[in-house]
Protein backbone atom coordinates (compact mmCIF):
# COMPACT_ATOMS: atom_id res chain seq x y z
CA UNK A 1 0.00 0.00 0.00
CA UNK A 2 1.32 3.16 -0.61
CA UNK A 3 2.30 5.65 2.21
CA UNK A 4 -1.74 7.70 2.14
CA UNK A 5 -3.20 4.56 2.26
CA UNK A 6 -6.58 3.58 0.61
CA UNK A 7 -9.08 6.31 0.36
CA UNK A 8 -12.91 5.17 0.38
CA UNK A 9 -14.46 8.52 0.98
CA UNK A 10 -17.59 9.36 -1.42
CA UNK A 11 -16.14 11.38 -4.35
CA UNK A 12 -17.46 14.55 -5.18
CA UNK A 13 -18.33 14.81 -8.72
CA UNK A 14 -17.37 18.20 -10.06
CA UNK A 15 -19.59 20.27 -12.10
CA UNK A 16 -16.76 22.44 -13.35
CA UNK A 17 -13.32 22.15 -14.16
CA UNK A 18 -10.80 22.61 -11.11
CA UNK A 19 -8.68 26.19 -10.90
CA UNK A 20 -5.38 27.11 -10.54
CA UNK A 21 -4.70 27.48 -6.76
CA UNK A 22 -7.26 25.06 -5.87
CA UNK A 23 -5.78 21.77 -4.06
CA UNK A 24 -6.51 18.08 -6.08
CA UNK A 25 -8.96 15.85 -4.87
CA UNK A 26 -7.42 12.76 -2.81
CA UNK A 27 -7.86 9.43 -4.66
CA UNK A 28 -6.78 6.25 -4.47
CA UNK A 29 -5.58 4.48 -7.68
CA UNK A 30 -6.07 0.79 -7.76
CA UNK A 31 -2.66 0.12 -9.25
CA UNK A 32 -0.74 -3.40 -10.38
CA UNK A 33 2.56 -3.77 -9.26
CA UNK A 34 5.04 -6.30 -9.84
CA UNK A 35 6.59 -8.85 -7.06
CA UNK A 36 8.85 -11.43 -7.93
CA UNK A 37 8.22 -13.55 -5.01
CA UNK A 38 4.67 -14.31 -6.59
CA UNK A 39 6.27 -16.13 -9.81
CA UNK A 40 5.02 -17.28 -12.77
CA UNK A 41 5.16 -15.25 -15.78
CA UNK A 42 2.64 -12.64 -14.70
CA UNK A 43 3.78 -12.04 -11.04
CA UNK A 44 1.57 -8.56 -10.65
CA UNK A 45 -0.13 -8.10 -7.75
CA UNK A 46 -2.86 -4.74 -6.47
CA UNK A 47 -1.40 -1.72 -4.87
CA UNK A 48 -3.71 1.06 -3.67
CA UNK A 49 -1.60 4.52 -4.38
CA UNK A 50 -3.06 7.54 -4.01
CA UNK A 51 -2.83 11.22 -5.16
CA UNK A 52 -0.85 12.08 -1.97
CA UNK A 53 1.76 8.86 -2.78
CA UNK A 54 2.40 10.90 -6.05
CA UNK A 55 1.64 14.45 -5.59
CA UNK A 56 2.57 15.65 -2.22
CA UNK A 57 5.64 17.59 -2.13
CA UNK A 58 6.20 17.40 -5.39
CA UNK A 59 6.02 19.06 -9.06
CA UNK A 60 4.56 17.15 -11.44
CA UNK A 61 3.19 17.36 -14.92
CA UNK A 62 -0.40 15.11 -15.22
CA UNK A 63 -2.26 15.08 -18.99
CA UNK A 64 -5.35 13.52 -19.56
CA UNK A 65 -6.93 11.66 -22.24
CA UNK A 66 -9.92 9.65 -23.23
CA UNK A 67 -8.89 6.65 -24.27
CA UNK A 68 -11.41 4.91 -26.08
CA UNK A 69 -13.25 1.45 -25.13
CA UNK A 70 -12.67 0.58 -22.41
CA UNK A 71 -12.09 -3.06 -21.94
CA UNK A 72 -11.07 -5.45 -19.04
CA UNK A 73 -9.28 -7.85 -17.89
CA UNK A 74 -12.31 -10.24 -18.78
CA UNK A 75 -12.45 -8.95 -22.25
CA UNK A 76 -8.61 -9.49 -22.71
CA UNK A 77 -7.95 -12.84 -21.40
CA UNK A 78 -9.05 -14.91 -24.17
CA UNK A 79 -7.79 -12.68 -27.04
CA UNK A 80 -4.29 -12.03 -25.13
CA UNK A 81 -2.28 -13.01 -27.97
CA UNK A 82 -3.99 -10.96 -30.66
CA UNK A 83 -4.95 -8.14 -28.16
CA UNK A 84 -3.42 -4.58 -29.80
CA UNK A 85 -4.42 -1.68 -26.61
CA UNK A 86 -3.83 0.55 -29.44
CA UNK A 87 -7.50 -0.42 -30.47
CA UNK A 88 -8.64 1.13 -26.90
CA UNK A 89 -7.83 4.33 -27.28
CA UNK A 90 -8.26 7.28 -30.00
CA UNK A 91 -5.58 7.60 -32.69
CA UNK A 92 -4.69 11.00 -30.99
CA UNK A 93 -4.08 9.46 -27.64
CA UNK A 94 -1.71 6.83 -29.18
CA UNK A 95 -0.04 9.24 -32.38
CA UNK A 96 0.31 12.13 -30.59
CA UNK A 97 -0.70 12.71 -26.68
CA UNK A 98 2.19 10.35 -25.48
CA UNK A 99 4.47 10.45 -27.71
CA UNK A 100 4.89 13.90 -27.15
CA UNK A 101 5.19 13.92 -23.48
CA UNK A 102 7.33 10.54 -24.06
CA UNK A 103 10.03 12.28 -25.99
CA UNK A 104 10.40 15.12 -23.99
CA UNK A 105 10.51 13.74 -20.60
CA UNK A 106 14.21 14.21 -19.90
CA UNK A 107 13.64 18.39 -21.21
CA UNK A 108 10.62 18.27 -18.87
CA UNK A 109 12.47 16.93 -15.79
CA UNK A 110 15.03 19.88 -16.91
CA UNK A 111 12.39 22.46 -16.29
CA UNK A 112 11.77 21.85 -12.66
CA UNK A 113 9.06 18.57 -12.90
CA UNK A 114 9.51 15.80 -11.02
CA UNK A 115 7.70 13.20 -12.47
CA UNK A 116 5.25 12.90 -15.53
CA UNK A 117 1.79 10.78 -15.64
CA UNK A 118 -0.60 10.31 -18.47
CA UNK A 119 -4.15 9.60 -16.87
CA UNK A 120 -7.07 7.45 -18.69
CA UNK A 121 -10.82 6.28 -17.47
CA UNK A 122 -9.40 2.42 -18.00
CA UNK A 123 -7.84 -0.09 -15.99
CA UNK A 124 -4.29 -0.79 -14.95
CA UNK A 125 -4.44 -3.88 -17.09
CA UNK A 126 -5.50 -1.97 -20.22
CA UNK A 127 -3.36 0.93 -19.41
CA UNK A 128 -0.12 -1.25 -18.83
CA UNK A 129 -0.90 -3.11 -22.18
CA UNK A 130 -1.39 0.17 -23.72
CA UNK A 131 2.18 1.41 -22.83
CA UNK A 132 3.49 -1.91 -24.36
CA UNK A 133 1.82 -1.69 -27.31
CA UNK A 134 3.32 2.34 -27.71
CA UNK A 135 6.39 0.57 -26.94
CA UNK A 136 7.10 2.82 -23.60
CA UNK A 137 10.40 1.41 -21.82
CA UNK A 138 8.96 -0.72 -19.22
CA UNK A 139 10.31 -0.82 -15.41
CA UNK A 140 10.05 -3.87 -14.10
CA UNK A 141 12.76 -4.04 -11.44
CA UNK A 142 13.24 -1.02 -9.64
CA UNK A 143 10.47 0.71 -6.97
CA UNK A 144 11.63 4.34 -8.10
CA UNK A 145 7.78 5.52 -8.23
CA UNK A 146 5.08 4.51 -6.41
CA UNK A 147 3.26 2.64 -9.64
CA UNK A 148 6.91 0.47 -10.09
CA UNK A 149 7.66 -1.93 -10.61
CA UNK A 150 5.82 -2.82 -13.42
CA UNK A 151 4.64 0.63 -15.02
CA UNK A 152 7.16 2.36 -17.01
CA UNK A 153 10.74 4.60 -16.46
CA UNK A 154 10.00 7.70 -17.91
CA UNK A 155 6.14 8.23 -18.25
CA UNK A 156 4.05 6.77 -15.87
CA UNK A 157 0.25 5.65 -16.84
CA UNK A 158 -2.25 6.56 -14.19
CA UNK A 159 -5.72 3.98 -14.22
CA UNK A 160 -8.86 6.14 -13.09
CA UNK A 161 -10.94 2.71 -13.86
CA UNK A 162 -13.70 3.99 -11.72
CA UNK A 163 -13.34 7.62 -12.85
CA UNK A 164 -13.13 9.19 -9.40
CA UNK A 165 -10.18 11.41 -9.87
CA UNK A 166 -11.41 12.48 -13.52
CA UNK A 167 -15.37 13.21 -11.04
CA UNK A 168 -13.34 15.56 -9.12
CA UNK A 169 -11.65 16.93 -11.05
CA UNK A 170 -14.38 18.12 -13.16
CA UNK A 171 -13.59 16.58 -16.10
CA UNK A 172 -16.00 13.83 -16.52
CA UNK A 173 -17.47 13.71 -20.04
CA UNK A 174 -19.85 10.93 -21.90
CA UNK A 175 -19.16 10.56 -26.11
CA UNK A 176 -22.19 7.96 -26.28
CA UNK A 177 -24.04 9.29 -29.06
CA UNK A 178 -21.01 10.39 -30.75
CA UNK A 179 -18.12 7.46 -29.84
CA UNK A 180 -20.54 5.26 -28.45
CA UNK A 181 -18.31 5.77 -25.57
CA UNK A 182 -19.53 5.75 -21.90
CA UNK A 183 -17.56 7.64 -19.05
CA UNK A 184 -14.31 9.47 -19.71
CA UNK A 185 -11.96 12.13 -19.29
CA UNK A 186 -12.01 15.70 -21.34
CA UNK A 187 -8.38 16.25 -22.45
CA UNK A 188 -6.36 18.74 -20.78
CA UNK A 189 -2.88 18.96 -18.90
CA UNK A 190 -1.77 20.51 -15.76
CA UNK A 191 0.78 20.97 -13.29
CA UNK A 192 0.67 20.05 -9.66
CA UNK A 193 2.83 21.64 -7.63
CA UNK A 194 2.73 19.74 -3.88
CA UNK A 195 -1.28 18.66 -4.08
CA UNK A 196 -2.28 22.17 -5.61
CA UNK A 197 -3.24 23.35 -9.39
CA UNK A 198 -0.12 25.42 -10.54
CA UNK A 199 -1.38 25.87 -14.22
CA UNK A 200 -4.01 24.03 -16.12
CA UNK A 201 -4.95 23.78 -20.02
CA UNK A 202 -8.19 22.76 -20.81
CA UNK A 203 -9.03 21.64 -24.32
CA UNK A 204 -11.32 24.21 -25.63
CA UNK A 205 -11.34 26.07 -22.07
CA UNK A 206 -14.33 23.79 -20.93
CA UNK A 207 -15.61 20.64 -20.89
CA UNK A 208 -17.98 19.38 -23.52
CA UNK A 209 -20.74 16.23 -23.39
CA UNK A 210 -21.12 14.14 -26.52
CA UNK A 211 -18.73 16.38 -28.49
CA UNK A 212 -18.46 16.24 -31.79
CA UNK A 213 -14.43 17.10 -32.01
CA UNK A 214 -11.95 15.83 -29.45
CA UNK A 215 -9.85 18.95 -29.94
CA UNK A 216 -6.28 18.94 -28.76
CA UNK A 217 -4.67 22.19 -29.15
CA UNK A 218 -3.39 23.58 -25.49
CA UNK A 219 -3.01 19.99 -23.79
CA UNK A 220 0.19 18.77 -25.41
CA UNK A 221 3.72 18.87 -24.62
CA UNK A 222 4.79 21.72 -26.63
CA UNK A 223 2.49 24.24 -24.83
CA UNK A 224 3.53 22.61 -21.78
CA UNK A 225 7.27 23.57 -22.67
CA UNK A 226 6.42 26.97 -23.24
CA UNK A 227 4.77 27.08 -20.44
CA UNK A 228 7.81 26.09 -18.01
CA UNK A 229 10.14 27.45 -20.07
CA UNK A 230 8.49 30.64 -19.42
CA UNK A 231 7.65 30.38 -15.92
CA UNK A 232 11.49 29.51 -15.00
CA UNK A 233 12.97 32.44 -16.12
Amino acid sequence: MGTGGSVHAAVVRRNSPITVGEVVPTITFKARVRDEAIGGPNPFTWKDVTTLDLFKGKRVVLFALPGGKRLTINTLLPYSHEFNANLAFTPTCSSSHVPGYEKNYEKLKSLGIDEVYCLSVNDAFVMRQWGISLKLEKEDSIADNPLNPGNFKKVKLIPDGAANFTRAMGFSCIWDTERGFGERSWRYSVVIKDMKVEKIFIEDGEVHQNSVADPFLVSDCDTMLTYLQESKK
